[in-house]
């Protein structure tokens, strides 16, 4: 796919100086999650290979700035009646936190097949949740239809702007990281579920450095945007379907995000499990880090060769760190 021109004269659902406002809302509530680099791998690579760590952050993923802007943005009237959003964990940890910090409650709806340890935390915050079948039921129709119940106020993943902001800021603060490493960037990996880290992302890049290629990154069983990107046009996931990626297991891109993933994407990578698996081992082994599967995939696609990263800078966000011990053990030992 040809690189679309990109400038920072760009305007969708946000803006730069939108991005630099929830940066500023989110002070002394998120924290400035490491930009990781290590000269062993890059020599192994021949190239330099960066990783934002957003399995730092608060809540073990980069959602809590999307849903904290999000909720502290609405009126105080809105965070009385409370958020509810569908989420497959992470987003869901966020939406919680941040009710409770902005004296507000949250109620998620999330697949019955999401890993256990996940719903646990999210009860542990406070959230109520109700579960769902996603093979036979569409989770924004769960939503809505709590939502009429309930009177409560949407926080989607990512198909809102305030959401987007926020999740721009892990681009607005990689960049200035990588600026301070002197690290011109060749490209940005975005692991991509309904695509609002991916766009927010591309919409800063686009202002800041716009001779950056941004690529989502999926499961191969899920690659949704990236054959959407190829087609001009949101396609679907065929259903019943499963990775071991299950944050970023989606059925469709969002319309909000696509429209800004098809104007200023450079592409899309797949990866495979057994790919994911092995970027997993390589995160511990040689960065000493803990990240669930749907955080590595641009990890996994340098290591898949998905991408050529010789003589290049290339940055990707390990987008979280929510997985049991014992599941986290089992992935890395299950044979190659």
């Amino acid at each position: 796919m040809t690189p679309p021109e990109r400038s920072a004269d760009h305007r969708f659902v946000i803006t730069l100086d939108e991005v630099r406002a929830a940066a500023a809302g989110l002070a002394g509530i998120t924290q400035r999650t490491p930009l990781l680099e290590s000269a062993e791998v890059n020599a192994h690579f021949g190239g330099r290979l960066l990783l934002k760590m957003e399995s730092m952050q608060r809540t073990g993923a980069f959602k809590i700035r999307g849903a904290y802007t999000c909720i502290r943005l609405l009126s105080a009237a809105e965070r009385a009646r409370g958020a509810i959003t569908y989420s497959s964990g992470n987003h869901g940890l966020g939406v919680a936190t941040a009710a409770r910090l902005l004296g507000s409650s949250a109620l998620l709806v999330m697949p019955g097949d999401v890993p256990a340890a996940k719903m646990e935390a999210n009860r542990k915050l406070g959230a109520q949740i109700v579960t769902f079948d996603r093979d036979l039921e569409s989770s924004d129709a769960v939503v809505e239809r709590l939502r009429l119940e309930t009177g409560r106020i949407v926080v989607p993943p990512s198909a809102d702007a305030r959401v987007l902001t926020g999740a721009g800021t892990v681009a607005l603060e990689l960049h200035q990281q990588a600026q301070d490493a002197q690290a011109d960037l060749d490209a940005l990996l975005v692991p991509c579920g309904g695509g609002g880290l991916t766009a927010s992302s591309a919409v800063v890049m686009a202002a800041l450095s716009p001779g950056t290629a941004v690529y989502a990154v999926e499961p191969d069983l899920f690659d949704d945007t990236r054959r959407s990107l190829d087609a001009g046009t949101r396609i679907a996931n065929p259903t019943g379907q499963r990775t071991i990626c299950d944050a970023i297991m989606t059925p469709i891109p969002n319309a909000l995000t696509f429209e800004i993933n098809k104007a200023l994407l450079t592409g899309g990578l797949a990866v495979t499990d057994a790919e994911v698996r092995d970027a997993m081992r390589f995160a511990f082994e040689h960065f000493k880090i803990v990240a669930e599967p749907g955080a590595v995939v641009g990890l996994a696609a340098v290591l898949g060769g998905k991408i050529d990263i010789t003589g290049k800078t290339i940055a990707t966000v390990i987008t979280g760190g929510n997985i049991d011990p014992q599941r986290f053990c089992a992935l890395l030992n299950q044979p190659e």
